[in-house]
């Protein structure tokens, strides 16, 4: 008997899918990846199972990247397995490929990353035999099982959905060979001078990018202006009050930190200050009743930005939290969605929601939420309004909202991510909070003039949805003083502040993201601006991960909350203006792409068409970085506080040195020059300038080998003994220390350094040196003990706290950043002293037993390997 496969994007929609199907189709058999009954087999991906790759012959491994084998265009795309879902994608093939399922169902989500995800496995699956299964579409904005039925009633067919399947792999596709091009072209460019250093750029990361250099150059060039303010307190009968002078008469214009309320010379500010002192003033003021609705549902962009700024997670720290609500706890929706209302049948679901909050015993801080939520309920406030339930709101997935799950055992932070959801989800439906404004505005009669002061009251009248947050009735700002009409009142104190402008602030996670969901604010073309209006830069599945990824690749830092670009950062945007390929910096090329999508969906531009216009620009990408041939590269290059140390003139930067320009900073200089990117490494300024001036630095991360893989180092800048006035650069990897000591036959003095502990060799204090933390007595004439660990181990610092305890216990607390040399994966270990072998090595966490063991069994040794 044949069946039909249905395959959805993520196991809890199958999981629905059978649900809703069973009263109809009959009752499904749970298997261990699928679900069956006589007419279906229901199963899910886990997301992306397969991605594309170059045919192999395309592949140019990393440390070969040079423009000979560029660009890199591949007549076809390859694909490949993802390697932590291999077992899912092959118990999804075996599905497909079962005789007696004849046909496909694509349940993936309803959007073009949902397409994408079951082409590619449907590709994978089938091979060249693509088409030989018949395939339908169903398309679902709604998860209720009515809804469910009602999409199984209204299959889409296979050249329905031919457009949006094309844009789907077209973008994947472009995606691909612009970073990969673009990526590998600015790295042979900067690479040119030796070494390998890594310039990746992408469609999203490098406007994302672009976006904070523009900022970080607008702080650096801020002249702050100093200014003043006048505010006086006015004697009422009620009591007294304070007014802000300010000029009515006051217009913007192009200069922006102009303001109604600032005096830019202090005599100007002074003489206010005594012509209305102890002088009486009138009073008028306008009371306006206003209102403020409650903020929409969260979709995951506005979840982040807000977590961002109340608790200071990370956009990728609040995206795995809301993951393990949505997987783990199963009592959030499905996170990663770009809407913020929910499906027009779902007022039936958000009553149930409420009455689940409402009825069960939330744990801690959430229990106050069930009287709101019973309030919701019993004042009649769901209904249905487009403002919550709209369809043409949604595209692929709906707001972020509790599910009717009631959460169990929840950490201190998912607590607190759950309660930002549940009271965002209660508060929509209250009514709009209520508030009288007041402006009062004081004159002042003065020596022929008239002074203003004004002063802002707001009274919450009725709190409406800020209730569900604990506002109440005449909060905050609930105490300006009243006055009588026409009284007259007395400026008992007026005083001056002096001020100064502030440059913009930085961005940091919370308006970074802002300014990624909202770049089409950026674009002056109003066909682009439409493009860009529903897409911003990246999705909000993909911003956090673009952000860990440009502080993963050293072009941003963090800086307390703050994000900064780095020097490595400018000296792209530098490069890209320079090589005129500034497209690749600008949001209007992810308008251009989202136009031309649209298109393709709509069945006005080919596939192909789109493609050439790709190949045509990785091309040009890799010309123009190629056919370069100036020395540098035009830019707002700065100039060192440190001096030439050769000649003591002036240092100045320009794209890859720091070059001596002579004692008047103009001429050609003593020849002194470092490169600016040392084992592929940017130096920033300021260890620039401290490395000229110390001539030595670090121990610093983030070098890179000629073949590509990372190593940490200090620098040294030392004479060329074979060119006089010379200098080079010197890495020291911590062994240099002893051996200069031992040759200059002078002993290395540790004893004003702290000690972390005893020598587990020779019990001996051991105490920080170099990169390195050793025993006194290994260094120096006299050495007579070897023991010695480094400060940073495949890239993770070891703090001397560790190092302390490691020498009192034998073991340092579990660490998770180690990098492995082989696989470039992340793990973690202890480290432990092994007396037999002498030195620091790996311990590894014993694995939990699959199976329980049939008898008692001696321990197992935790494994052990060379740090």
């Amino acid at each position: 008997m044949s069946k039909s496969l249905v395959i959805a994007e993520k196991p809890s929609v199958a999981q629905d899918i059978v649900r809703a199907l069973t009263p109809v189709y009959g009752k499904f058999e749970k298997h261990d990846d699928h679900f069956e009954n006589d007419q279906m087999v229901v199963t899910s991906a886990v997301g992306h199972l397969v991605e594309i790759k170059a045919p192999e012959e395309f592949d140019v491994k990393r440390g070969k990247w040079s423009f000979a084998h560029l660009p890199v265009l591949p007549p076809h795309f390859e694909l490949a397995p993802i390697d932590k879902t291999k077992s899912r994608l092959s118990a999804v093939v075996k599905l497909v490929k079962r005789k007696d399922v004849t046909a496909l169902i694509n349940a993936c989500d309803a959007g073009r990353e949902g397409e994408l995800i079951f082409r590619l496995i449907e590709q994978y699956a089938l091979g060249a035999k693509v088409g030989s299964k018949p395939v339908s579409r169903l398309w679902l904005q709604s998860m209720t099982p009515q809804a469910i039925r009602d999409g199984f009633d209204r299959l889409r067919s296979d050249a329905d959905m031919r457009g949006l399947a094309d844009a789907a792999r077209s973008r994947s596709e472009a995606d691909w060979l612009v970073g990969i091009n673009g990526t590998r072209a600015m790295t042979a460019f900067n690479s040119r001078d030796g070494g390998f250093f890594l310039t990746t750029v992408g469609r999203v990361q490098t406007p994302t990018l672009s976006i904070m250099v523009e900022r970080e150059e607008k702080i650096r060039k801020h002249v702050a202006r100093d200014y003043w303010e006048v505010r006086a307190e006015f004697g009422a009968e009620a009591g007294v009050y304070e007014g802000k002078w300010f000029d009515p008469k006051f217009r913007k214009d192009d200069d922006l930190e102009r303001r109604a309320d600032r005096l830019w010379t202090q005599a100007e500010a002074q003489a206010i200050q005594a012509a209305v002192r102890s002088r009486s003033g009138t009073v008028r003021e306008e009371a306006k009743p206003s209102t403020q609705a409650s903020p929409l549902l969260y979709d995951l962009t506005t979840l982040q930005r807000e977590a961002n700024s109340r608790f200071g997670f990370s956009a990728k720290t609040t995206l795995s939290i809301a993951q393990a609500l949505y997987e783990k706890h199963k009592v959030l929706t499905y996170p990663r969605t770009d809407a913020r209302a929910l499906p027009e049948d779902y007022v039936g679901v958000a009553k149930q929601t409420l009455e689940m909050i409402a009825a069960e015993s939330m744990p801690g801080p959430l229990q106050e939420l069930s009287r709101h939520a019973a309030k919701a309920l019993s004042a009649g406030y769901v209904k249905p309004t487009k403002r919550v339930f709209d369809n043409s709101k949604i595209s692929d997935h709906f707001a972020i909202i509790p599910t009717l799950q009631t959460p169990k055992a929840l950490t201190e932070i998912e607590a607190k991510l759950y309660d930002l959801v549940v009271k965002r989800f209660i508060a929509v439906f209250y009514p709009t909070a209520e508030f009288m404004v007041t402006t009062r505005v004081t004159q002042v009669e003065a020596a022929g003039q008239t002074h203003h002061f004004q002063t802002h009251g707001k009274v919450l009248v009725n709190p409406g949805w800020m209730a569900v947050y604990g506002k109440e009735a005449a909060g905050e700002d609930a105490n300006l003083v009243a006055v009588r009409p026409g009284e007259t009142v007395v400026a008992e104190e007026v005083a001056l502040s002096a001020l100064r402008t502030k440059p913009p602030a930085r961005y940091n996670e919370s308006t970074l993201l802002s300014a990624m969901e909202g770049a089409g604010k950026l674009v002056e073309d109003e066909e682009l601006k439409a493009a860009l209006q529903e897409k911003g830069l990246g999705t909000p599945a993909t911003r956090a991960a673009i952000i860990e990824g440009l502080i993963t690749e050293k072009y941003l830092l963090r800086d307390g909350r703050d994000l900064v670009p780095t020097a490595k950062a400018f000296q792209l945007m530098t490069l890209l203006r320079g090589l005129a390929v500034e497209d690749l910096t600008k949001p209007e090329l992810t308008g251009q792409w989202e136009q031309q999508l649209a298109q393709m969906e709509r069945g006005q531009l080919s596939r192909e068409q789109f493609m050439q216009g790709i190949a045509d620009m990785a091309r040009r990408i890799v010309v123009k970085a190629k056919e370069y041939d100036r020395d540098t590269i035009p830019g707002d290059y700065a100039t060192l506080a440190a001096p030439c140390p050769n000649c003591g003139g002036v240092i100045k930067e320009n794209y890859r040195r720091f070059a001596c320009t002579g004692a008047d900073g103009q001429g050609a200089g003593c020849g002194f020059s470092i490169g600016k990117i040392p084992g592929g490494r940017s130096f920033e300024l300021h260890e620039a300038e401290t490395f000229l001036r110390d001539h030595r630095i670090g121990p610093l991360e983030g070098f890179r080998s000629k073949a590509g893989w990372p190593f940490t180092a200090e620098m040294k800048l030392v004479n060329d003994d074979t060119v006089p006035g010379r200098w080079k650069l010197e890495f020291d990897f911590g062994d240099d220390a002893r051996k200069e000591a031992e040759e200059a036959a002078e002993p290395v003095d540790l004893s004003g350094q702290p000690s972390l502990g005893a020598c587990p060799k020779c019990g001996s204090p051991v105490h920080e040196h170099g990169s390195n933390y050793v025993c006194e007595r290994s260094v120096g004439t006299a050495a007579t003990c070897d023991f010695k660990t480094g400060k940073v181990i495949l890239q993770q610092t070891i703090e001397p706290a560790q190092v302390t305890k490691l020498l009192a216990s034998g073991k340092t607390d579990l660490l998770e950043g180690f990098i492995s040399n082989k696989t470039r994966r992340a793990f973690k270990a202890f480290l432990t002293y092994d007396r037999k072998e002498g030195k620091v090595v790996f311990e590894f966490e014993p694995r939990a037993a699959k199976f329980p063991a049939k008898k008692a069994a001696g321990k197992v040794a935790a494994k052990k390997t060379p740090a």
